[in-house]
């Protein structure tokens, strides 16, 4: 069976899964309400930026419910960066840097067989025998390479480096007020000696967001977390994924 016909059939596998409310693993579900969230929120002419695009999947969401947005995706990895070139060419911008909290350049840990756990640096890799190769990637700010387009919805899974995307956009964060789906959780964000805090503070108080997790958000918004919540997802590993919203 080649390589990508079992792609193939994985993708098949999992959209038939989300379209029967079926969730086999936490992924799914979380890939299930990510939708319902961006079904909901997304007008047509809303603007997207997508941080760690991957292979595309929260990309070609943004492109289905904002058809007449301006969409960014970035992608530090070599390969994946140009299979996302190639498929979203025309359709949505697609940069190669890292984003940070500074400009520069830096060693990257790209996880050549599983390259979801890739990132700027090692973290806890829930697989045998990874198999690592340290890249250099350029780094840039969200606020410089932005520009002054309106940033409407900003995803961001980066395998730990999450405050360092925020802080590298606050200025540009604090003014959109953007709905935020956003990945944190141990095992990642602590190898960055990121706290919960430390994104709680950033988010609701500099920013002026509130942090929800994704089932009650999806669900018509419900009541948000408290930092001690919030505190509690990241400590017992309950949620790793949430909403920031106005």
């Amino acid at each position: 069976m080649s390589v990508s016909f079992k792609e193939s059939l994985k993708s098949t596998l999992r959209e038939t899964l989300i379209r029967l409310n079926i969730d086999l693993t936490k992924n799914l579900k979380y890939d299930r309400l990510t939708r319902k969230i961006l079904q909901a929120y997304l007008k047509p002419d809303y603007n997207c930026v997508d941080v760690g695009c991957h292979k595309g999947e929260i990309m070609d969401l943004c492109l289905t419910y904002a058809p007449k947005g301006k969409h960014i995706g970035f992608e530090p990895i070599p390969y994946l960066y140009q299979g996302l070139c190639e498929r979203f060419e025309s359709k949505a911008k697609i940069l190669p840097y890292a984003l940070a909290e500074a400009n520069g350049t830096s060693s990257f840990q790209w996880v050549k067989n599983a390259p979801a756990y890739s990132g700027l640096k090692r973290r806890r890799y829930d697989i045998e025998n990874p198999e690592i190769e340290e890249i250099q990637v350029e780094l840039r700010t969200l606020n410089e390479v932005v520009g002054p387009e309106r940033i409407d919805f900003l995803k961001i899974d980066v395998e730990g480096g999450e405050l360092g995307v925020l802080k590298g956009g606050l200025e540009k964060l604090k003014q959109d007020k953007p709905l935020i789906l956003f990945e944190f959780g141990k095992g990642a964000s602590d190898f960055y000696k990121t706290r919960p805090e430390d994104i709680f503070n950033l988010l609701c108080h500099e920013i002026g967001l509130r942090i929800y997790n994704l089932k009650s958000y999806a669900n018509g918004g419900g009541i948000s977390l408290e930092i001690n919540e919030f505190k509690s997802c990241f400590d017992e590993g309950t949620e790793y994924y949430f909403v920031a919203a106005p």
